[in-house]
This record gives structure tokens, sequence and C-alpha cells, in this order.
């Protein structure tokens, strides 16, 4: 997982917003699905073994239907969504 202070002070190369962070993916369960997501970009940055992987040539581009989908679901998990 990723340090709170850390995450703070994150935001996307691209867009240069704040993230969202899921410590444990999607499903809220496993520390190993991790990842950072960009509403504004539609970028989702994979986390690997604790270590952001901030390059947008490797980011995940997903589709708004996606990203509502998961910032409905971060706000249900309880994490922080900026506004």
């Amino acid at each position: 997982m990723l340090p709170p202070d850390l995450v703070a002070i994150l935001a996307c190369p691209k867009t240069k917003q704040p993230l969202i962070y899921f410590p444990r993916g999607e499903t809220g369960h496993d520390e190993a699905d991790g990842f950072l997501l960009c509403p504004g970009s539609r970028l989702r940055y994979r986390v690997d073994q604790g270590v952001p992987v901030m390059l947008v040539e490797e980011a995940e581009e997903l589709p708004q239907a996606a990203i509502q989908e998961l910032v409905g679901k971060a706000r249900s998990l309880g994490l922080p969504v900026p506004a």
C-alpha cells in the first residue's frame, strides 16, 4: 500500500489533477491489484510492488462509462475522491 502522504501529492502527469487511489483494486480485497485513477484524463496507473508507475505511455485509458463506475465504486468503498 502507498503511504497516504505520498498519495496526497501524486498527480496525473497528463492533466496534473489529483488521483483516486484504489489500494486493494476494484474489489477492495487484494493489495496486489492496487492502482491510481485520474477521472480527468481517464487513465489508470498501475502500482507495481508498492511503486506507482506514473507514465502516460504505460497507463491504461478507460472509457468514460468505466470511469464513472470506478468513481462510484471508490465512493462506496469510502476512498477519498477529489472534487
